[in-house]
């Protein structure tokens, strides 16, 4: 087993104590915000993360100015997004399902990341930046075909340089004045990305697959979450009722920590590739 040197000794002996209380089991998988940090998209409550007003999907549907706004942010954010890469916490996921021991990953992440990486059964629970649908009659639509008519309608919008990206994939628009809002070329309707918007529910059958997933498993791995969203505290509750073991790998405070098995106050990054190599060879 071959650990971060950005690991201090107490870390690698909490390492050491996941790793025994996770070998020989099927692990879901959990993940947030802190996941992606190393990929260059900000969490919504760590250390210097920016302060933002969310999008609630009242405003969002009732007030026309409010979505043009978001409609440039969005836009100019999910050109910065795609950029991203995944880092070596997803590739280390992604390798702990392709060798039999992760059963499959529930996202709180909205970007992708985990597809990317390889990982095969992730549940988004937030939706994804991937999509948008219709309002009105569901049609669905890929959001680069969308991207492009967004340029196509507003030629001036372009990428800032330094763009202040958010955790959804939206950036702090200087000004919305004269942008095109894309319609649905179906029926004319009000167009919204994919993504659960502040103040929304969870559709009922993704969290049933996300329950499901764990119910399944035999340990849960909480990644890169401080547990903060209600979601991600009733799957450790799942997982608590089941008696099976909770590790959790997060900078900072969580909400379950008390019911953890162990917890390690590090970074995805580093401490992920450790506990892979190791669930992997002891399998």
């Amino acid at each position: 087993m071959v650990l971060s040197a950005q690991l201090d000794a107490g870390d690698t002996a909490l390492v050491g104590r996941a790793i025994a209380a996770l070998a020989g089991r099927r692990v879901a998988v959990l993940t947030g915000a802190g996941v992606s940090t190393d990929s260059g998209i900000p969490d919504y409550r760590g250390a210097g993360a920016p302060r933002r007003t969310p999008m609630t999907a009242q405003t969002f549907l009732s007030d026309e100015a409010a979505r043009r706004r978001y409609w440039v942010g969005s836009h100019l954010g999910w050109r910065a997004f795609t950029a991203a890469a995944p880092n070596t916490g997803h590739a280390a996921l992604a390798a702990l399902e392709r060798s039999g021991v992760a059963s499959g990953i529930v996202t709180q992440n909205v970007d992708g990341l985990h597809l990317r990486a390889g990982s095969r059964r992730v549940v988004e629970l937030h939706g994804t930046m991937r999509r948008v649908f219709c309002t009105h009659c569901g049609q669905v639509f890929d959001r680069r075909d969308i991207g492009e008519r967004v340029e196509r309608d507003n030629p001036w919008i372009t990428v800032p340089e330094n763009v202040e990206l958010g955790p959804d994939g939206d950036v702090l628009p200087g000004s919305s004045d004269g942008f095109v809002v894309p319609e649905c070329s179906v029926c004319g309707g009000m167009l919204k990305p994919d993504v659960v918007f502040f103040g929304e529910f969870i559709p009922a059958e993704k969290f049933r697959e996300a329950e499901q997933l764990v119910s399944s498993s035999e340990a849960l791995l909480v990644a890169g979450s401080s547990l903060v969203v209600n979601s991600g505290i009733r799957l450790v509750e799942r997982a608590r009722r089941k008696r099976l073991p909770v590790v959790i790998v997060n900078r900072g405070e969580t909400r379950a920590d008390h019911r953890a098995a162990v917890k390690i106050d590090a970074g995805t990054s580093e401490v992920l590739p450790a506990l892979a190599d190791a669930l992997a060879a002891a399998r």
